[in-house]
């Protein structure tokens, strides 16, 4: 896994940017954008009904599950994934290698025009990204810099 792109205010406001449009077009509620170790890059919509922390966590690993089911029947991964409730409903997609846009929607929309438009916002979101990761800003850290376990080593 790469590092961890460090963003600036100016890319919040580009991912911002990026996302925002996509959840006017297709009237969804929440979009999230995270890696594929379940941290959330950026968010847009309404976030105060639902932790999307816990959301992202269990997206990730919902994805990965997938992958293994994919590749046990010949397939690299399922790009896309959906699961369907009686009120709200979730859209997962890939951006690219290590990142994945979710979608929670309701009954104000439809599974196709959320995937229609999810196409595109995938692919200028990891435009974005790319940039990202080329200008680091000189800074980077990868998932081993976030480990707690230093914290908590006895030391002499």
């Amino acid at each position: 896994m790469n590092a961890i792109p460090v963003l600036t205010i100016e890319d919040v406001a580009a991912l911002d940017g990026v996302l925002g449009e996509f959840l006017k077009k297709t009237e969804s509620d929440l979009t999230v954008v995270i890696d594929r170790g379940g941290n959330v890059i950026s968010q847009c919509g309404d976030m105060e009904v639902m932790d999307v922390t816990v959301i992202a966590a269990l997206a990730a690993g919902s994805f990965a599950a997938t992958r293994e089911l994919a590749r046990r029947i010949g397939e690299v991964e399922f790009n896309a994934l959906y699961h369907q409730g009686n009120g709200n409903h979730i859209f997962m997609n890939s951006v690219d290698d290590e990142t994945i846009m979710i979608t929670v929607f309701g009954s104000r929309t439809t599974v196709g025009l959320v995937r229609f438009y999810s196409t595109a916002t995938a692919q200028n979101v990891a435009a974005v990204l790319k940039l990202l990761r080329r200008t680091s800003h000189g800074l980077s850290f990868d998932a081993k810099d976030i480990s707690a376990a230093p914290v908590f080593v006895d030391h002499p």
